[in-house]
C-alpha cells in the first residue's frame, strides 16, 4: 500500500462549509466564532475539522473557567479516508493550542440519536464526564436545530411556529473533554466515567462519499495561514 501523504492546516470558510454541507449529517455551518481546519490527502482536499465557541457561552464555566479559556469541537466533516480521525484531531489540537496558548480545555459531543458513541474521542483519550441534559430542539423543514442556533439563524422561533416549526424534546448526549492544561486533569479526571459503547447503528463522522465528490478540492479551499 503507498504511504498517505496528509496535510492539515488552517483554511477558508468557504472550504469548511463546503465539506460541512457535503460530509456531515447536520449539513449545517456553525454561527460562532471559528477556527477551521482543512485536511487533504496526497493534496486532494478531505474535508475539514472545526471549533467554536459552542451553542452557549456556559459551556466551561462549571469548570471554573473563563468562556476564553475553553472551546467545543463543534463539527468534523471529513469524505472517504485513510488516515486515522485520532491522528487528524490530534494535529489540529497541537495547531489550535499553538494558535490559542490561553485555551485550557476542548469539550465534545456525541449524539446517541445519530448512531454515536464518541468512538473518535475514546480513540484519542477524551475523557468521558456523562451525558448532558436533555433541552429543546427546532425541528423546521427537515433539520433538527438547537434553540440556541435557530434563533441566532433565523430569529425568534414565534416568527416560524405557523409555518411548520416543531418543538420537540432534545436528545441527551454524551460529553467528552481534552485537557489542554494539565492543572485541570486531577479535577477533571474526578468526574470520569466509564465511556459507553458503541451504538447499535454503525458510528460515522460523517455520511458516506457522494459520487463524483470524492477528493474534490473546491477551488475556495486555499490555506488561511495562522497569523
Amino acid at each position: 500500500m503507498s504511504s498517505i501523504e496528509l496535510k492539515i492546516d488552517w483554511c477558508s470558510h468557504e472550504a469548511a462549509e463546503f465539506a460541512v454541507k457535503n460530509w456531515h449529517y447536520s449539513r449545517t455551518m456553525p454561527k460562532s466564532k471559528l477556527a477551521k481546519f482543512g485536511v487533504w490527502e496526497n493534496k486532494k482536499f478531505i474535508g475539514a475539522v472545526i471549533y467554536g465557541c459552542g451553542a452557549t457561552r456556559a459551556l466551561v464555566k462549571s469548570y471554573g473557567l473563563h468562556p476564553t479559556e475553553g472551546c467545543e469541537l463543534v463539527r468534523v466533516a471529513l469524505t472517504k479516508h485513510d488516515s486515522q480521525v485520532s491522528k487528524i484531531l490530534s494535529i489540529t489540537l497541537r495547531l489550535l493550542r499553538k494558535k490559542y496558548p490561553k485555551l485550557k480545555l476542548v469539550v465534545s459531543f456525541a449524539d446517541p440519536n445519530e448512531g454515536h458513541h464518541g468512538g473518535i474521542y475514546q480513540a484519542s483519550n477524551w475523557i468521558f464526564t456523562g451525558r448532558t441534559t436533555s433541552s429543546d430542539e427546532y425541528v423546521f423543514k427537515g433539520k433538527r436545530w438547537h434553540g440556541r442556533a435557530f434563533r441566532l439563524s433565523h430569529g425568534s422561533h414565534k416568527n416560524y411556529l405557523d409555518k411548520g416549526l416543531k418543538i420537540k424534546k432534545g436528545s441527551s448526549k454524551y460529553r467528552y473533554i481534552f485537557i489542554l492544561d494539565q492543572s485541570l486533569r486531577e479535577k477533571i479526571e474526578k468526574q470520569a466515567k466509564q465511556y459507553p459503547k458503541r451504538a447499535q447503528s454503525k458510528e460515522s463522522v460523517a455520511p458516506a462519499n457522494h459520487a463524483g465528490e470524492s477528493g474534490a478540492n473546491p477551488t475556495s479551499a486555499h490555506n488561511e495561514k495562522a497569523a
